[in-house]
């Protein structure tokens, strides 16, 4: 998993890349427990400064970004090549030992990290080859992406028509040469995307919802209702109680989100559960 992350606004706004790595058939309970240590700094390393897309100097120096960045991981992903491909003898919990193939088996990250790492387009899917104006439509079923057939050497220069329509690498949202997962053993890149719970999730979904809520009961009076419900909310274990109104919280963490959506339901229906007299027609 990774993430993008900002340092400080004091030196030339500098920017952190941390990878991690974790195991994945922990019990989700333990592994988001911080006293577990069962997610592990792997790497850091600075990110390149943004670059404009007029000059052919800064197209350069895109491409050498990108094979510095594949380089890198490459370099992380060494030590699974031989275990994932030959196997490697391990201790089980039935205290036998066991051939085991360890791979990379997901990648946590948001959308544009996934659009870094798999060397795609930000308005394509990562997973499966949909058009970009068909997304979230559920039109057709299409083909999951399949890295080895793109770096053929016959698919770099195709041009044809299938059951889709014209295809090319462009019209597919491919940057050809920069996905880093290409070429782990027994590991298939399109396989790695997953939801990233956090920003999907927690900071979209739920802040989405939250702003239309928000605008529903600011057009029938019952914010203000809302509001003294959210925060006389008694405490609980592993529920943090907010001293603060929604809207009064200038940015959301992943934490208070989750337990956004634990009370958000009980919160509403007690804020619409006694209706003014201006509010007893139906909404």
């Amino acid at each position: 998993m990774s993430d993008q992350m900002h340092l400080t606004n004091f030196s030339s706004d500098k920017k952190a890349w941390p990878v991690y790595i974790t195991l994945g058939n922990l019990p989700s309970g333990r592994r988001n427990s911080p006293t577990s240590m069962t997610v592990l700094l792997l790497a850091l390393w600075p990110i390149p400064p943004k670059l404009s897309k007029s000059s052919n100097t800064d197209q350069d120096q895109r491409h050498i970004n990108a094979d510095t960045l594949r380089e890198v991981f490459e370099l992380i992903f060494a030590p699974l090549q031989a275990p994932a491909h030959d196997g490697v003898p391990i201790d089980c919990a039935d205290r036998k030992v066991q051939r085991c193939f360890p791979i990379l088996a997901a990648w946590i990250a948001d959308h544009m990290v996934n659009v870094t790492l798999h060397g795609i387009k930000s308005n394509v899917c990562p997973r499966c080859e949909v058009p970009a104006v068909e997304l979230g439509t559920n039109i057709k079923v299409y083909p999951v992406r399949d890295y080895t057939i793109y770096y053929h050497d016959d698919y770099k220069n195709l041009i044809g028509e299938t059951d889709h329509g014209d295809i090319t690498p462009e019209s597919l949202g491919i940057r050809l040469g920069q996905n880093v997962f290409y070429g782990l053993n027994r590991v298939s890149p399109s396989d790695l995307h997953k939801p990233d719970m956090l920003h999907t999730t927690y900071l979209g979904l739920f802040k989405h919802m939250m702003d239309w809520i928000q605008g529903f009961l600011k057009k029938h009076g019952q914010l203000e209702t809302f509001d003294e419900v959210w925060k006389a909310l008694p405490p609980y274990p592993a529920f943090f109680v907010s001293k603060k109104a929604y809207r009064e919280v200038r940015q959301w963490q992943g934490k208070e989100m989750l337990n956004l959506g634990r009370c958000v339901l009980g919160v509403l229906a007690v804020a619409l559960g006694q209706p003014g007299s201006a509010q007893l027609i139906r909404f």
